[in-house]
C-alpha cells in the first residue's frame, strides 16, 4: 500500500528544485544509488552507529547505546532494518535520528520529488498515536515537524506499508512559517522522528529502505536479469559475483542464498554500481548457491539469475589468507577505478570522478603484484596500465608535478582542500612517480604496450622539475605545493620525520632536475630553529624534535621519529618501493626503525590505557583514517578506532603481530569489517562503528607491503631503476642493520 500524500515535509511549502551545485562538504557527483538511497541497511549490528535518540520520561523509546535498534527478523531490503518503539506519555518526550555519514569528499546530491519508506506496524497507527519527523540538511537547514499519518489516513498493523511525503506539495491547513526555508532537498542529511499525541500507548515501527525519488512512474518494466553468476568460496565468506544487469534506472541487486538448491531466502542488498557481493557465513565448512536480481528506482524487480554452482567453503593456510586479502584489496583499482582515467578515487562511498593521485600511485604498485599473482592477466595489467600513464601525461600538471587531486574526466586539477591547493603537490607526484619508477622495471617485455609503459614513464619522471620546489635556488628544504595563481603561498616546507621520505630521495635521483644530496640532511632530516618548531608543532612534544630522538617506549628504543612514533601510515608510504632493508644513514636502519614505530603501536594497543573495546594483542593498529582520533599512539590522540591497513601494511616488520591482527580481523570481525574489496578502513568497537568505507591510501598499502614481506617484488623493481642507488650513495646511505 502507497500512502501517497499531497503533502510538503515541513518548510517545503514552496518550490524546492534539485541544484546544479552542493555544498562544500563535497562537490561532485554521486552514484545513482547514492543520489537516491538514503537508508537500505546498517551495517552495524545492535544499534545503527549513524543514529541517535532520547527520551524524556515518562515517554520512552528504544535504544541500543543511544542509537535505534537494528532489526534483523523483519526488512524490506535484505538483510536488517531499524526498529522504532516507543511509548508517547503525558509530559513526557522523545527523538529518533537517522543520519547519513558526513565524509570529505563525500558529495550529496539527492534527486527526486519525494521522500519515501516502508514501515511495518506492530498495532495501526493513526492520527492520534502518530510519531512526527522533521529533516535537516548538511547546513543545518531544517523543515517543521509534521506528522506520520493525519485525518482519517491510517497505517495498518501487519503489513509492510510504503510512505510517500512529496516536497513540494502544500501541506493541508497548516500555517506558513515566518521566513521562507533555505532547507536544501538535494542536501538532506537527517531524519528525525519525534513524538506525537500522548495516547501513553507502545508502538513499534520497523522501517526500511529509505529513499529519494520522483512520486509518480508509469515504469512497469524490470531490469534485465543479471548474468553468468559466479561463487567463489574462501574461509568464512563466498564472494559473488555477476554480470551487471541494464537499465538507466538501476538501483540495486538483491542477493539469495539457499544451503539446499531448492529454498533460497534473501540475504543481502547491493547498490547498483557494483556487481560482487560477500557473504560471510561462519566456521567453515559450509555448501551454498545462489540468486541475485535486479531492482529499478520505480521497484521492479527482474526474474531471478541462474542459479550458481554450488560453492563450499574450507579452512585456509596462512599464506592462502594472505593472498586472500591481497587480491581482494586490489581489487579497489581494478573495479572502482575512474573508465577513462584507470585510477581510482579518493574514497568510496564518495565521488568516483575525484583521483587521488598519490593513492593510485599505490594501486599501480598493487597492479604489479595482481599480474604477478594472476589476480588479473599481465596482459590486462599492461593495458590498464597504458591507459593510466597516457591519462597522467595529458593530466595538468605544474613543473611537471601533479596535483593532488584529479578530475578523472578532464584530467583537471581539483582544489578539493582550497583555492590555493589548485597547482602541484611534490607529495602525491612522489608516491605516483615511486609507484611508475617500479612498473618500469616490472614490464620489461618486448611488446607495443609494456615499450610505451615504459618510454611514457621515463618521460614523465625526466619532466618532474624538484628543483623548482625548493621555492629559491639557494633553499635549505622541498616545499609541498605550487600554484600557477598563488605561487608558494601555502609555504609547507617538507620536514620529517613522517610520510615524505620518498619525496627527497626522487629528487636527489632525478636525472634532469636533481636537488643536491645535502638537501636530504638540511631539509628532511634538518635542526635548524625552523624544523624544531616545526615537529614540535605538529607532535606537540619536544622528545625528537631534532629528528634524532633516542629514547624507549615499552622497552623498545626509537633512534628517529617525533614523540612515540607517530601514525604507522609513516612507515608505509615513502617504503612501499624504496626498501630499506640492510642498509642505513648516519641515523639509523628505517627499516629497524620502522619495526620499532610498529612495535611501540603494538605494545600500547596492548597496554589499551583509556580501555578502548577490542584492543589487544590482535586488535591494534592506530593510524590516520575516516573516524580516526588522530592515529597516534597516545591517549590524546586515540579514540578507539583501529585503521586495519596500519597493522596488516605493517607485515614486513611485525609479521608474527600483522598476521595474528588479519586472522582476528577476518574470522572474528569479518562480517562487519570485511566487503568486496578487502577490509574497510577501520573500525571502533567502542561507539559500534563498522561503516564500509575504502579509501584508495589504504588498499593498496595492504597489497603491497603483503608482498614485500613475502617476496619483495616491488622492492625489487623499484630499487632495479638505475637512478636509485647513485641517490643513495650520494646521501650517505651505507650496508648496516
Amino acid at each position: 500500500m502507497d500512502l501517497m500524500r499531497s503533502k510538503a515535509i515541513a518548510c517545503m511549502l514552496f518550490s524546492l528544485a534539485i541544484p546544479t551545485t552542493v555544498s562544500a562538504i563535497g562537490k561532485g557527483t554521486p552514484s545513482f544509488y547514492d543520489r537516491h538511497v538514503f537508508f537500505d541497511n546498517s551495517h552495524s549490528d545492535g544499534g545503527f552507529g549513524s543514529s541517535t535518540g532520547w527520551s524524556i520520561a515518562p515517554s520512552t523509546i528504544e535504544l541500543m547505546n543511544s542509537t535505534v535498534p537494528v532489526e534483523t527478523q523483519h526488512f524490506v531490503s535484505p538483510p536488517n532494518a531499524l526498529r522504532l518503539s516507543w511509548t508517547s506519555a503525558p509530559g513526557g518526550d522523545w527523538q529518533a535520528t537517522l543520519e547519513l555519514t558526513r565524509r570529505y569528499a563525500r558529495p550529496f546530491r539527492f534527486e527526486g520529488e519525494a521522500l519515501t519508506f516502508w514501515c511495518f506496524s506492530d498495532s495501526e497507527i493513526t492520527a492520534a498515536n502518530s510519531p512526527r519527523l522533521y529533516l535537516e540538511d548538511v547546513n543545518e537547514n531544517g523543515t517543521p515537524s509534521v506528522t506520520l499519518v493525519s485525518g482519517d489516513e491510517r497505517i495498518p498493523a501487519g503489513k509492510w506499508t510504503q510512505i510517500t511525503l512529496p516536497f513540494a506539495a502544500i501541506f493541508g491547513g497548516r500555517t506558513k512559517s515566518t521566513e521562507d526555508s533555505k532547507f536544501e532537498v538535494s542536501e538532506i542529511l537527517s531524519i528525525t522522528f519525534l513524538q506525537g499525541l500522548d495516547d501513553d500507548q507502545k508502538h513499534t515501527l520497523y522501517l526500511d529502505d529509505f529513499q529519494i525519488r520522483d512520486i509518480e512512474t508509469t515504469d512497469t518494466t524490470p531490469p534485465s536479469v543479471p548474468e553468468a553468476l559466479t561463487v567463489r568460496a574462501y574461509e568464512r565468506h563466498f564472494d559473488v559475483s555477476w554480470t551487471p544487469s541494464k537499465a538507466d534506472d538501476l538501483l540495486a541487486y538483491r542477493v539469495y542464498r539457499s544451503w539446499d538448491g531448492k529454498k533460497f531466502e534473501p540475504i543481502g542488498t547491493q547498490q547498483g554500481s557494483r556487481s560482487r557481493f560477500v557473504d560471510f557465513t561462519g566456521e567453515p565448512p559450509r555448501e551454498a548457491v545462489y540468486r541475485v536480481t535486479a531492482l529499478d528506482l520505480a521497484g521492479n524487480e527482474s526474474a531471478p539469475s541462474p542459479t550458481s554452482t554450488r560453492a563450499r567453503t574450507r579452512a585456509f593456510t596462512d599464506n592462502e589468507l594472505l593472498t586472500m586479502v591481497q587480491e581482494a584489496s586490489f581489487r579497489y583499482y581494478w573495479e572502482a577505478a575512474h573508465p577513462k582515467a584507470g585510477l581510482a578515487p579518493e574514497v568510496l562511498p564518495g565521488d568516483a570522478n575525484l583521483l587521488a593521485l598519490g593513492g593510485s600511485g599505490f594501486g599501480v604498485m598493487a597492479m604489479l603484484v595482481a599480474a604477478e599473482r594472476g589476480f588479473a592477466p599481465r596482459k590486462d595489467v599492461a593495458e590498464r596500465m597504458l591507459k593510466i600513464v597516457r591519462f597522467l601525461a595529458r593530466a595538468d600538471r605544474f613543473h611537471g608535478v601533479w596535483p593532488h587531486f584529479l578530475d578523472g574526466d578532464t584530467g583537471r586539477a581539483i582544489p578539493f582542500f582550497g583555492k590555493y591547493d589548485n597547482g602541484g603537490d611534490l607529495v602525491e607526484t612522489a608516491f605516483m612517480i615511486q609507484g611508475l619508477l617500479a612498473a618500469r622495471q616490472y614490464f620489461d617485455r618486448n611488446t607495443a604496450v609494456e615499450r610505451e609503459i615504459r618510454d611514457t614513464v621515463t618521460r614523465l619522471w625526466r619532466e618532474i622539475e624538484w628543483s623548482w620546489y625548493r621555492q629559491q635556488p639557494d633553499s635549505d628544504v622541498l616545499y609541498w605545493h605550487w600554484s600557477p595563481d598563488y605561487g608558494f603561498h601555502i609555504n609547507h616546507p617538507l620536514i620529517g620525520w613522517n610520510e615524505t621520505m620518498i619525496v627527497y630521495l626522487l629528487a636527489i635521483a632525478s636525472p634532469t632536475h636533481a636537488v643536491p644530496a645535502d638537501l636530504y640532511h638540511t631539509g628532511w632530516a634538518g635542526t635548524s630553529e625552523r624544523h624544531v618548531h616545526y615537529r614540535q608543532q605538529w607532535g606537540r612534544t619536544t622528545v625528537g624534535n631534532r629528528f634524532t630522538n633516542g629514547n624507549s617506549w615499552y622497552g623498545i628504543k626509537l633512534d628517529v621519529g617525533v614523540g612515540n612514533g607517530a601514525d604507522l601510515f609513516f612507515t608505509h608510504f615513502s617504503y612501499m618501493g624504496f626498501d630499506p632493508r640492510g642498509i642505513r644513514d648516519r641515523y639509523t636502519n628505517y627499516f629497524e626503525n620502522n619495526r620499532a614505530i610498529a612495535l611501540i603501536n603494538h605494545a600500547y594497543c596492548v597496554e589499551n590505557p583509556r580501555g578502548f573495546a577490542g584492543y589487544g594483542a590482535n586488535t591494534w593498529g592506530l593510524s590516520a583514517g575516516i573516524n580516526s582520533g588522530g592515529g597516534r599512539p597516545l591517549p590524546r590522540d586515540d579514540n578507539g578506532t583501529i585503521n586495519v591497513m596500519a597493522s596488516l601494511a605493517s607485515m614486513p616488520y611485525t609479521p608474527e603481530q600483522s598476521l595474528a591482527a588479519l586472522k582476528h580481523f577476518y574470522r572474528n570481525l569479518g562480517s562487519k569489517i570485511w566487503n568486496i574489496y578487502g577490509f574497510h578502513d577501520g573500525f571502533n568497537q567502542t561507539e559500534n562503528w563498522f561503516e564500509e568505507a575504502y579509501m584508495a591510501l589504504n588498499q593498496a598499502p595492504i597489497t603491497v607491503m603483503i608482498e614485500n614481506h613475502r617476496t619483495g617484488l616491488v622492492w625489487k623493481h623499484f630499487m632495479a631503476n638505475p637512478e636509485i642507488e647513485p641517490a643513495l650513495k650520494a646521501v650517505g646511505f651505507v650496508p648496516g642493520e
